[in-house]
């Protein structure tokens, strides 16, 4: 089943997220790697596709998991999470409808 991982920043993020970065895309690499993935990124701060020091205010997984507890251990260890980049993480089902 697919499932939405919804991440929030912490306020001034950005620095510890552009030194975690290379950990966190190495995980959705793999994820890519094993047809598993969707869909992922980040929500810049302003509306801008590149926010600068604005940074971003968290981000957006799609992918496939075997259960709802594999989806949130996976999203429990992102490295992101670990470097406190995020202040929640909301990990649900989801169901793709369009395209």
């Amino acid at each position: 089943m697919l499932y939405a991982i919804i991440a929030e920043d912490v306020p001034h993020s950005l620095e510890d997220r552009l030194k975690t970065r290379p950990a966190h895309v190495a995980r959705l690499d793999l994820l890519k790697a094993q047809g598993r993935l969707i869909l992922a990124g980040p929500h810049p701060a302003i509306d801008a596709t590149d926010p600068g020091p604005a940074g971003f205010t968290g981000s957006l997984i799609v992918a496939e998991f075997p259960s709802l507890s594999e989806a949130q251990t996976w999203a429990d260890a992102d490295p992101y999470k670990e470097a406190g980049v995020y202040a929640r993480v909301t990990v649900k089902p989801f169901k793709k409808v369009l395209p």
